[in-house]
């Protein structure tokens, strides 16, 4: 079994995906677009992403842009966690995923002897790093 993010953007899920991939040294694949779909969304809307994935070592995402009508908020009853084992790459990673973004908890040394991080990507998604040291 697995257990999968599929994340909703309201029109910037190209932008996302590719800060992302950026972020993560990831890939785009199966990017799908309303262009072809018998979906019933405004024509300006046909060039946004039906369908995307990211992959790259350790990171699998799905995402779209969820059409006009589909109401989305920002919310806080999820959070994507990202667990490491170098404290390099957490930094780095917190340098460039939370640029941009609303930090709840700066990356630091918390009592269960790791790094942690938590905040909101400039996206609004939801993000934890732990990084056992």
């Amino acid at each position: 079994m697995t257990v999968q993010a599929y994340l909703a953007f309201g029109g910037n899920c190209q932008e996302a995906l590719n800060f992302y991939a950026d972020c993560f040294n990831a890939e785009i694949r199966n990017r799908q677009t309303y262009a072809d779909k018998e979906i019933d969304v405004p024509s300006s809307f046909r060039d946004k992403l039906q369908h995307a994935e990211l992959k790259g070592k350790g990171v699998y995402l799905m995402a779209y842009d969820a059409a006009p009508d589909t109401p989305l908020t920002d919310g806080s009853k999820i959070h994507l966690s990202i667990d490491l084992d170098q404290k390099e790459k957490a930094e780095a990673i917190y340098a460039k995923l939370s640029a941009g973004g609303r930090i709840h908890h700066g990356l630091r040394e918390r009592e269960w002897n790791a790094l942690f991080a938590r905040f909101t990507d400039k996206y609004g998604i939801n993000w934890m790093i732990n990084c056992d040291i």
